[in-house]
């Protein structure tokens, strides 16, 4: 039997902000698909305490494109470190498995190994709204005793949704950017068709937001290593879940009308942990992610923008100091190892999350892409001895 889990978040669609509701979502581990590894409490980036999570949903229109009006199937998700009050830095560091894509701020990223404002994700030519209206929802925000130059350089990264999305339309306004940063919170994440995750495919299948995490015990101290991905990339010959191949066991739902080209799109991952790490390290740790990535198929086309960034909450009081000499801590290079694998096996799993959350949806042109099927994956799974029944 399923277990359904059940969420209240904040949901813009239609292009009105409506109340909080509950959804409940099948994920992928209530199907019975295997993984290595132990999540935290929520399998979800926000099991990285202090880690807030915001999204705004487009959907509004339905039939013909008509640039500037429709359909809509877009939004953006925003993601805090340290919760929306925190106004320092945590070390942070990025990693491209292919830059077909963009990530604003990286520059500073780089450079500073800091990072210093909140992480928004959204459609490839909404970057430029987004960036300007986190820049001014920080200015409000921030303490202007600390300001440090960090909040005129966020970071915007992004997929692209125009397959199903009005993208020339630029949909996405500063409301909506500020309706996903107030609206960030700690606690189960809604994964699937929301936020920056709204029109994206994975695989040839409806694809969108997904998370998961890892618990590890390093030296008897507990650490958690978070992710969250916006998968928008892959062909379909190539998906495995569980170590299964689906090519052959999904010859059929394909995008319908002028689909995508295999291997076209993007995946945006968030690494988040408590872990106390330098930005070379978490650099390392972003690195991993990529073998996440391959265990469902991804092979980091020429087109797909594979942008990855991981940050660390741990020590932010003196990563943040802007005067006299900072003590910080970091866990030795030679005990990595179980932080490498954690951050593989929930990429891995934070993609499936996705695809299993993801509904079918049709959108700009009447252009349809298809939900991951539960029951024959499950099916297969089951034939194959890679199903776990409750």
């Amino acid at each position: 039997m399923l277990r359904l889990r059940r969420a209240a978040f904040l949901v813009v669609t239609l292009g009105l902000v409506v109340a909080p509701i509950l959804t409940a979502a099948p994920r992928a581990r209530d199907l019975g698909v295997p993984f290595v590894g132990t999540p935290g409490p929520l399998n979800a980036l926000t099991d990285v305490a202090g880690v807030e999570v915001g999204h705004t949903t487009l959907i509004r229109g339905e039939g013909k494109l008509v640039v500037g009006e429709g359909p809509v199937r877009t939004g953006v998700t925003a993601i805090f470190p340290r919760g929306k009050t925190f106004t320092g830095r945590v070390f942070a560091a990025r990693h491209n498995l292919n830059g077909n894509g963009e990530m604003t701020g990286a520059s500073w990223l780089d450079e500073s190994g800091c990072l210093g404002s909140p992480i928004l994700l959204t459609n490839t030519h909404s970057v430029g709204v987004v960036r300007d209206a986190v820049i001014a929802w920080s200015l409000k925000h921030a303490d202007p005793k600390n300001y440090s130059g960090d909040l005129s350089l966020p970071v915007v990264t992004e997929t692209y949704d125009g397959f199903l999305n009005d993208i020339n339309g630029f949909h996405v306004k500063p409301e909506d950017v500020v309706a996903a940063l107030d609206g960030a919170r700690s606690g189960p994440v809604p994964e699937g068709n929301v936020g920056g995750g709204t029109g994206m495919i994975a695989h040839g299948f409806k694809g969108g937001i997904g998370t998961s995490s890892r618990v590890v015990t390093i030296d008897q101290a507990t650490f958690t290593v978070g992710i969250l991905v916006q998968a928008n990339y892959g062909r379909r010959d190539n998906l495995h879940i569980a170590g299964v191949p689906l090519a052959e066991v999904f010859p059929d739902l394909t995008p319908t009308r002028g689909a995508p080209k295999d291997g076209q799109g993007s995946i945006v991952i968030i690494i988040a942990t408590d872990t106390p790490l330098l930005p070379h390290q978490l650099r390392r740790l972003a690195q991993r992610a990529s073998l996440g990535v391959g265990l469902i198929g991804g092979r980091g086309e020429n087109s797909s923008g594979d942008l990855f960034l991981a940050f660390s909450t741990a020590d932010a009081t003196a990563v943040s100091q802007l005067e006299g000499v900072a003590t910080v801590r970091a866990l030795p290079n030679e005990q990595m190892n179980p932080l490498f694998n954690a951050t593989v096996n929930a990429t891995e799993e934070a993609i499936v999350n996705a695809l299993v959350a993801a509904r079918t949806m049709t959108g700009a042109d009447g252009n349809t892409v298809y939900a991951l099927p539960h029951d024959r994956l499950c099916q297969e799974l089951k034939r194959r001895g890679r199903l776990i029944i409750p």
